[in-house]
């Protein structure tokens, strides 16, 4: 076109376009059709809008704006016949066509014309009639098909396109306007558009200078608004810097919109600004440009299907390295698990950056034990770390940690090593007794735990039937606790025979009492070679049981016991042996004499029912009233 172009009408399926210009000519035409309508009028046509269905053959119809709304459809013969819609209110100055809806915009407000019934439904006054409508036009939007946005100067109207109920009809339109939302805005409107159920503004804005304090031009603003009955809530706000904002005017900016795609476009003399919706990906690069690591993180997880530029990891990677920047190691460390996951290779790499920084205690507690399983090498250096600083941390780890994960041997030899430093300490000990249990070498376990006296040391023989290894420690057992290692021996008689533990304990006659005493009182015959024996040890270690063992056993000889209960002067003890061997008179002395207990010998007389008995009971008694 030699002269300005003024307007530019697409339909919807984008392929026929309207164009009109300053010169008077209007044109339709298919983009990819022959089709073409040609129009000279003898002033400018600011207006131009084709049907949104141009497509179909019956909605050949567009319509142009001047100093009147004219219609054009093409009827028979494919000629196309003008219609006037609206005239005498000055210029037509924006008209927006929706569905079978036509909204303009004049000097005095806003119509809305319904096409299947050819009625004007409504007619929307302009607010501030002091504005000059060529230099604040009006900006006009259809949300759908029924709700049209309108601003105009500072003022916001939606819309909504009503059907009017039959019993209300007579002579009126079969549809009306109300009125949903209607506020004001603090700068003037250049443009809006929908954006669900909020609303983009476009808005010119004037500020006084701080220097010459003369009201000039700012940058424009970008508005998401919520609307409300009467007012609404800004959502977000962006000051636009486009080129020579500083001479435009409010008619010098458009804003148009792509409905399928959430795209904006400022349109300025000199600048397009393309505006798009902000996405997860754009809330996430905001998050990480706060250092808000943790909610990038959680955002990426919650949104990983959306998301396109990101990816969980790299945030998660960053988050650590931000972590271990700020000194907070245990944090770092916690997070390798879930962040790291099942990747080796990361694992390892993060493992090495931690022992570089002297912090690998920190990761030690959060290193994966089973799938994944990292090389022998982290773990040995990680227990290598703790024994040269922490035995009792690395004591921990031993427990805490399965025995294929590192190589036994090596860390056996570095405790030995630290041994030869420290021989005495209990931490180390106790650590390679459990070395050497896991690496099955028992008997070296078993020797540490009874020099400590651990507890463990009966679960230990009892686990990995290790008699054959304490036949030569019963002593050591003995001492560390007899009751249980007496219980273990009596039950496992057929590993250590009873004549093997008389025998070691020969020169403990103490545990040896304690030994046979346990047999004696399980079975009476077992130990039948002993009894002789145990009379002295009663004798010596457990007087009180004595005289039960000697009542029980039918293996003792009574000379022996008695000869020694006499050497002790054990009263009780040689009674019952004088009268088990039938010397029932000097059992019976001894009670009147050395124990002097009238009642026990009669008692003793009424047992033997013997009347020799009575008589020298009587005749010792003639004498003592």
């Amino acid at each position: 076109s030699p002269v300005k172009i003024n307007q530019i009408s697409l339909d919807e399926s984008g392929e026929h376009m309207g164009v009109c210009s300053e010169d008077g000519k209007v044109q339709v035409f298919g983009l990819y059709s022959a089709e073409e309508f040609h129009e000279t009028f003898d002033c400018p046509i600011k207006i131009v809008a084709v049907h949104p269905h141009f497509v179909r053959s019956h909605f050949k119809q567009f319509v142009t704006g001047g100093k009147k709304l004219l219609l054009y459809e093409r009827g028979w013969m494919n000629r196309w016949k003008p219609s006037v819609l609206h005239e005498g209110e000055g210029n037509i100055r924006n008209v927006k066509w929706r569905g079978h809806l036509i909204a303009w915009a004049n000097n005095m407000g806003v119509k809305i014309l319904d096409m299947i019934s050819k009625q004007r439904i409504t007619n929307v006054p302009r607010d501030d009639i002091s504005l000059r409508p060529d230099m604040y036009p009006c900006s006009l939007c259809w949300k759908d098909n029924l709700t049209l946005i309108i601003g105009w100067g500072n003022s916001v109207k939606i819309c909504s396109v009503k059907e009017r109920h039959a019993s209300e009809m007579r002579d009126l339109p079969n549809r009306y306007v109300e009125i949903v939302f209607q506020f004001n805005t603090e700068f003037y409107i250049s443009g809006l558009a929908p954006l669900c159920d909020q609303l983009v503004i476009l808005s010119y804005v004037k500020e006084i200078s701080e220097k010459t304090e003369v009201e000039c031009c700012a940058r424009p603003r970008l508005d998401i608004v919520q609307p409300l009955p009467e007012s609404c809530e800004e959502i977000s706000s962006d000051a636009l810097t486009v080129r020579g904002f500083q001479e435009n005017e409010c008619r010098d900016y458009h804003l148009e919109y792509s409905e399928g795609e959430s795209l904006f476009y400022i349109i300025s003399p000199r600048d397009v600004v393309v505006a798009k919706e902000r996405d997860q990906d754009d809330h996430i690069d905001w998050l990480l440009e706060k250092k808000k690591y943790e909610e990038a993180l959680m955002a990426a997880e919650i949104s990983q299907k959306t998301i396109k530029k990101h990816k969980i990891l790299d945030i998660g990677l960053a988050y650590i390295n931000h972590l271990v920047e700020k000194g907070e190691y245990d944090l770092a460390a916690r997070k390798c698990q879930k962040i790291l996951g099942k990747n080796t290779e990361l694992w390892e790499f993060e493992v090495y950056k931690f022992k570089e920084i002297g912090q690998l205690k920190a990761i030690s507690r959060y290193l994966p034990r089973r799938d994944p399983v990292l090389k022998p090498l982290i773990y040995e250096m990680v227990l290598h770390e703790f024994l040269e600083s922490d035995y009792e941390g690395f004591a921990t780890l031993i427990k805490e940690w399965p025995g294929d994960l590192y190589n036994n041997t090596i860390i056996v030899q570095a405790v030995v090593d630290h041994l030869k430093k420290d021989p005495q300490n209990r931490t180390l000990l106790q650590t390679l007794a459990e070395l050497y249990t896991y690496d099955q070498r028992y008997g070296r376990a078993l020797e540490i735990y009874l020099t400590l006296r651990h507890k463990d040391v009966f679960q230990l023989i009892h686990k990995h039937n290790l008699f054959s290894s304490i036949r030569d420690k019963i002593v050591l057992l003995m001492d560390f606790d007899s009751e249980k290692a007496v219980d273990m021996l009596l039950d496992n008689e057929d590993k250590i025979s009873i004549d093997r533990v008389v025998e070691e304990l020969e020169n403990r006659p103490e545990l040896q009492h304690v030994y046979l005493h346990k047999l004696f009182k399980r079975d009476h015959h077992k130990g039948q070679r002993y009894h002789e024996k145990q009379i002295s040890l009663y004798a010596e270690y457990d007087r009180p049981n004595l005289l039960p063992f000697l009542r029980d056993s039918t293996h003792c000889p009574l000379e022996k016991a008695l000869e020694i209960c006499q050497q002790r002067n054990f009263v009780e003890e040689t009674v019952y042996l004088l009268s088990r061997m039938g010397n029932s008179r000097s059992a019976l002395k001894m009670i009147m004499e050395e124990l002097q207990d009238v009642d026990k010998a009669i008692e003793f007389a009424k047992e033997q029912d013997d009347g020799e008995l009575w008589e020298d009971l009587i005749l010792y008694s003639i004498d003592k009233p």
